[in-house]
């Protein structure tokens, strides 16, 4: 009885602390994303700025989780960066202490991520059109548990994680920028837990456990033959990047899970949707303060310039991709010529067994092609050259 009362006390403390507080970046900064997660989740009545802000810790925390399983794991690093995956690719400090391997560890990571992702998305979804939100950030107070201690250690910023990913835009000696992230940008928000939910969804579909397992346990026999491999193409590779596509190829191979790749697929068309009313809420916005994308009208807080018509481009390579998600453009494939091509919808709402042999070759591809348009690309190649080389980092920013 004694614990019940200590701990309804602690948890009203931690709702009146929360009410009083509205400086959401101190509160993640003293706090770290758990503490802070936990907090908003128990305020009574949220304000819409209280929901983006837990829906961006739950975001931040499906990144937390994933760095934390893999810091604690013996993964292989060039691997794992190498494999191009969301939260895989990730940088992470040595951890000598760390657990031998588990093939499971990649869908268990995948798994868990799925469900703070959902509650990120729980939180944004109850935010509209008429709601005012207000969060203003400052990127440098954020940062992820990686080592699981309770304390921010060297290291574990979000930007010494993500700013790899952003090129030389945000990453670097110069501060972080502070960030006012408003309704607007909850539909951003809810674009990326989207996109990073249909990823998830598709490497569950396949479930690549087995074929990380055949690949490892191959490549360890193989190395107690031989410990130092014969260079690969007159470099000095051991063979790495060998077993990434190996890997791949396995775990493509099989009959996928209808019922994941159909949650992929909703989850793509559920990001583009998100990315859209972002960008119509956006262009009516009239402030302009610490912005975070902005409409022509208005500066981004980012060491990023964004061209006037960035955002009417980037919805052009939208469309072409939800109509490609629709079956509404068809894929080209070398067998098919003009008229003729692969229809995605239909792939992925009821995935054959895949094949890689007869997918290049064409038997594989006979269920899902029809005639009819196909994608062009053009739309993603004007927004490519209107960038330059840049053209990957502000896709990363946009989503």
């Amino acid at each position: 009885m004694r614990q019940s009362i200590c701990t309804a006390f602690a948890v009203i403390g931690l709702t009146t602390t929360a009410s009083a507080q509205t400086d959401y970046s101190q509160m993640i900064s003293d706090r770290g994303l758990s503490q802070t997660e936990s907090t908003l989740s128990a305020l009574p009545d949220k304000t819409p700025s209280d929901m983006f802000a837990l829906g961006g810790v739950r975001f931040l925390g499906a990144v937390e989780g994933a760095l934390q399983s893999l810091y604690a794991t013996q993964v292989n690093r060039e691997m794992a960066e190498m494999s191009g995956l969301p939260f895989l690719r990730l940088p992470l400090p040595p951890n000598p202490d760390a657990a031998p391997f588990r093939p499971e560890l990649i869908a268990e990571t995948y798994q868990a991520a799925l469900a703070d992702l959902q509650g990120s998305l729980d939180a944004l979804d109850t935010i509209t059109d008429a709601d005012a939100v207000a969060v203003t950030i400052n990127t440098d107070d954020l940062w992820f548990d990686i080592n699981a201690n309770g304390a921010r250690d060297p290291g574990e910023g979000m930007l010494d994680s993500a700013g790899a990913q952003l090129n030389q835009g945000l990453s670097g000696d110069t501060k972080g920028p502070t960030i006012r992230f408003d309704t607007a940008d909850a539909a951003w928000l809810s674009a990326y837990a989207h996109l990073l939910s249909g990823v998830g969804e598709t490497i569950l579909a396949i479930d690549p456990t087995s074929a990380i397992a055949r690949v490892t346990e191959s490549a360890a026999a193989i190395k107690e033959i031989s410990p130092s491999p014969k260079p690969l193409f007159f470099t000095q590779d051991d063979g790495v990047w060998i077993d990434v596509a190996a890997m791949f190829i396995h775990a493509i191979e099989g009959q996928p899970d209808p019922k994941r790749s159909r949650a992929a697929h909703a989850h793509f068309l559920g990001m583009i949707t998100d990315n859209r009313t972002f960008w119509e809420r956006v262009a009516t916005e009239t402030d302009d303060k610490l912005e975070w994308i902005p409409n022509p009208r208005q500066t981004s807080a980012l060491p990023l310039e964004f061209p006037a018509d960035i955002g009417a481009r980037w919805r052009d390579v939208l469309a072409e991709a939800e109509a490609v998600l629709k079956g509404d453009l068809l894929i080209p494939h070398w067998r098919l010529g003009d008229g003729a091509g692969i229809n995605l919808a239909l792939a992925m709402q009821n995935p054959p067994e895949i094949n890689i042999i007869s997918i290049i070759q064409g038997e594989g591809i006979l269920p899902f092609a029809q005639t009819g348009p196909r994608m062009s690309g053009q739309s993603l190649t004007a927004f490519s050259r209107m960038l330059g080389g840049d053209a990957a980092l502000y896709m990363i920013v946009l989503n």
